[in-house]
């Protein structure tokens, strides 16, 4: 079914592509309009200017300067995609303040992102304003190349969004079709053996304009220091827009790749915070297969010229297949055990909004008013065994039945943004019902049900010389995904409860006069009851929930300076405590969570003199101390990590559009361990790449 999908979505794009072919004039006119618009992506959903976002719908569904909104955001725009090069989500955000992307090291095999000491990656990643749904392992993998930018809404955001975590939501922007016509080809190779082409198509089919497409994709081999764990895809992301009439425009966007990363990322532990240099992959069983599909539309109407509605729906599929193994300890003996398992699961998220945005005035008080109603349905099913002879017996063996859930959410909100002379104050409110259908192993069900109010409330004074002063008051909650245990030594488990909590935040915003820029910085108080964590000290990856509480104070920063220097900046601190947990760890520090982390980075381009045509780029990451399990019993190391970039365009040189770029990554080489949730990881050390890029 996959494999037809591909080739329908490669024929639609060589279509595409034969349409857009312009004469060398044309050609020459997109590279600088062309680049323009990539400096601005998507102004429909998110408005950049090099590092900078000014306006989006990130924490409204409505378009609102991120000055004036009373809540902490982090954007990473296309520019710094472009300047740091990340090869994933962790490592796009791996420079914005709240972000911890670090708590397992290296581990490619999921995006397991954490927010203000909170997991996001089941409740918190979205894509283009709809939540992706992901299962216990059944993770949607986000390609930095498919998307504009990434931001990041800190806090609970239930009172707009639904289901959605205590720390915040992540919301990817996906590359969508541009109106000037704009192509790329890029070619990178690095350590590890790594080949990747990629290429990214967009512009106008026909004379009118009013239909316009974009195809995006890429080809990756590579490996990783880890031994049988490889880092490769097959990725196609096509997207069309046609503008109906001129007050109805409709988008459709879509994906398929095809992954293959290692199934195992951890190292034996001969004793818990330990990491040995032996790992516990075995080369010949280490493949984690995973094809993953998305299809949706966005339409958008203008009703009148104060009211606009908006439908936004996406299907989407993750079709897993993880092969892993270990070593364990046989008592009175000095030889090791080895197991290996097999881990199969399939999740299929069918998710609609529907909204009507209204725009009014009651005296000298001005509405930006958007009511909607959503919908998420989500289904997966999990199958598992595990072997102690073989790799090749454990292949062999019928993969029985795990788990299963079926999920279904409806939620209904208003949220009134209102505006008089120097204040804005924004009032949300939702409320969601929501079905769950849990399958044990005997495929017995367990219904439950629940139900619950958000809201939010925020406020924001906009002072003179470009500061705003906010404050707000913001709940979330959300139902998980799977089972948990109260003892995980156990195979009894029950539904997951609903997580629930209340932020409360206080902070300003300061823009420079006269400049690009836009400082930020907030103190905050997160309660936090029955959040979901992994344990993996029985050797499986069981969940578990805690009662935290999350405190602490983020700075962050991002500037243009002049036309020659772009600077992006965070500080975090974190108080990240366990108020109700397993046995001995009530009032203890979570795991894993440093208690200050801090980056900077700058990228320089002159423009004139012997170096105009270079770009040189550098920053530093700092992650603190951490406790390496619940108990407190031992800690994590600190560590000071470098990034390099430099770039060379051949424009100088008469070829326009040709530009050459060398990033290096953990600059300094760490590769010391972490550990977290019974398992330590090391760090994957230097890495380099090198791309060279044409566009015409």
């Amino acid at each position: 079914m996959q494999v037809s999908r591909l080739a329908l979505a490669i024929a639609l794009g060589a279509t595409t592509t034969a349409q857009a072919q312009q004469t060398g004039a044309q050609q020459a006119e997109a590279l600088d309009l062309g680049t323009l618009v990539l400096e601005a992506e998507s102004d429909a959903t998110l408005v950049q200017n090099g590092y900078v976002a000014e306006a989006g719908r990130q924490a409204t569904k409505v378009d609102t300067p991120i000055a004036d909104i009373p809540q902490s955001i982090s954007t990473v725009a296309q520019d710094q995609v472009e300047d740091q090069q990340p090869r994933t989500l962790l490592e796009t955000l791996s420079y914005a303040s709240g972000a911890s992307v670090t708590n397992f090291a290296f581990d490619t095999r999921y995006d397991a992102i954490y927010l203000r000491g909170f997991p996001a990656y089941y409740t918190g990643l979205f894509r283009d304003g709809l939540r992706q749904v992901n299962g216990p392992s059944a993770w949607y993998r986000n390609e930095p190349y498919t998307y504009e930018a990434v931001s990041v809404l800190k806090g609970p955001a239930s009172s707009l969004y639904g289901v959605s975590g205590p720390g915040g939501l992540v919301n990817i922007v996906s590359k969508r079709p541009k109106e000037v016509a704009f192509n790329e080809l890029k070619f990178t190779t690095g350590t590890d053996s790594r080949a990747e082409a990629a290429f990214d198509f967009t512009g106008p089919l026909g004379e009118n304009g009013r239909l316009q497409y974009r195809l995006t994709g890429l080809v990756r081999e590579a490996d990783t220091p880890l031994e049988g764990y490889s880092d490769d895809k097959i990725a196609i992301a096509p997207a069309l827009s046609y503008q109906l009439t001129d007050r109805t425009r409709i988008t459709f966007l879509g994906e398929y790749s095809d992954a293959t990363v290692g199934g195992t990322a951890s190292y034996y532990n001969p004793s818990y915070g330990v990491a040995s240099e032996l790992y516990n992959g075995d080369p010949d069983y280490n493949d984690f297969d995973q094809q993953q599909f998305r299809l949706g539309y966005e339409i958008e109407h203008e009703l009148t010229d104060s009211i606009t509605l908006r439908q936004n729906l996406r299907y989407s599929e993750v079709d897993s297949d993880l092969e892993y193994a270990g070593y364990y300890a046989i008592p009175n003996s000095t030889t090791l055990g080895r197991y290996w398992g097999h881990y199969l699961e399939d999740m299929e998220v069918l998710t609609v909004d529907s909204m009507a945005e209204a725009r009014f005035g009651t005296g000298v008080v001005d509405h930006t008013v958007a009511v909607g109603l959503d919908y998420t349905h989500s289904d997966y099913d999990a199958y598992s065994v595990a072997g102690y002879v073989s790799a090749e017996d454990t292949d062999a063996l019928d993969v029985p039945y795990y788990n299963g859930q079926q999920m279904s959410q409806l939620g209904v909100y208003v949220h009134d943004q209102m505006q008089a002379g120097r204040w804005t104050v924004f009032a949300s409110g939702r409320y969601d019902w929501v079905d769950i259908t849990s399958r044990a192993k005997d495929r017995s069900e367990t219904d439950t049900s629940d139900e619950a109010f958000s809201g939010r409330i925020g406020a924001s004074w906009r002072v003179n010389n470009g500061l705003n002063i906010f404050a707000n008051l913001s709940s979330s909650f959300s139902p998980n995904v799977g089972v948990v245990y109260d003892d995980v030594t156990s195979d009894d488990s029950s539904p997951a409860k609903p997580t629930r909590a209340l932020q409360k935040e206080i902070g300003l915003k300061y823009q420079l006069p006269g400049s690009e820029s836009l400082i930020t910085a907030s103190l905050f108080d997160i309660q936090q009851e029955d959040g979901v964590v992994f344990d993996t000290s029985t050797g499986l990856n069981k969940q578990r929930q805690l009662d935290l509480r999350s405190r602490g104070f983020e700075i962050e920063g991002q500037a243009n300076l002049n036309d020659a220097w772009r600077v992006v900046g965070a500080y975090t601190y974190l108080d990240m405590e366990i108020e109700e947990g397993a046995t001995g760890t009530e009032g203890n520090t979570l795991s894993a969570t440093p208690e200050h982390t801090a980056s900077l980075w700058g990228f320089y381009e002159p423009q004139d003199g012997v170096f105009e045509g270079f770009g040189f780029g550098a920053g530093l990451r700092y992650v603190g101390e951490s406790w390496g399990d619940d108990e407190n019993t031992f800690k994590n190391d600190a560590y000071l990590f470098a990034d390099l970039a430099m770039s060379y365009d051949f424009a100088r040189n008469g070829y326009d559009g040709l530009q050459l770029q060398v990033n290096v990554k953990n600059a300094f080489d760490e590769t010391g361990q972490t550990c977290s949730a019974g398992y330590c990881y090391r760090y994957e050390g230097r890495t380099a790449t090198a791309s060279l890029r044409y566009r015409f």
